[in-house]
């Protein structure tokens, strides 16, 4: 009896970890210097929905840092360009039009990848006929702010 109770441990043990292990396998985990990235944008993306381009230049060229210092080149070279030019935004019209290329390759990084599944989530605004990145599902858009906080539709 004691030998069956403990076959049965073993084997409900042994499940869970498979299990897991398909889930980790099925969803990558996102590492360094991707993370860091992400953070930085997911900076700039509450600053713009909050009509601010404050401290944008600083968190633009941690993101353009952080690719050109990654060793193992996970994200294109492209996304350290498109943060350059975002970090030399003089203002919120142009930081908006130089956020959109940046969030267009880190959607698709992240799809290509099929990472950050239940924590990124997808926005498009039709009005801006631009995606971008969030945490969140309340709906923060930051091509139009305050202005039209809410303008957009959960991709996942």
């Amino acid at each position: 009896m004691k030998l069956t109770s403990l076959t049965l441990a073993l084997a409900a043990a042994a499940a869970l970890l498979c299990n897991t292990t398909l889930r980790a396998a099925d969803e990558p985990a996102l590492m360094e210097p991707v993370k860091s990235v992400l953070n930085h944008y997911l900076a700039i993306q509450t600053n713009l929905a909050g009509d601010s381009i404050q401290g944008l230049d600083t968190h633009a060229k941690a993101i353009a840092a952080a690719v050109n210092g990654d060793s193992m080149k996970m994200l294109p070279p492209e996304v350290a360009k498109q943060a350059d030019t975002l970090a030399q935004a003089k203002d919120i019209k142009a930081a908006r039009a130089a956020f959109k290329p940046l969030s267009a390759s880190l959607v698709k990084y992240l799809a290509d990848k099929k990472a950050g599944k239940g924590t990124y989530h997808e926005v498009y605004c039709p009005m801006a006929d631009a995606s971008w990145l969030q945490t969140g599902k309340d709906i923060r858009n930051p091509y139009y702010g305050k202005e039209m906080l809410d303008c957009g539709e959960l991709k996942n």
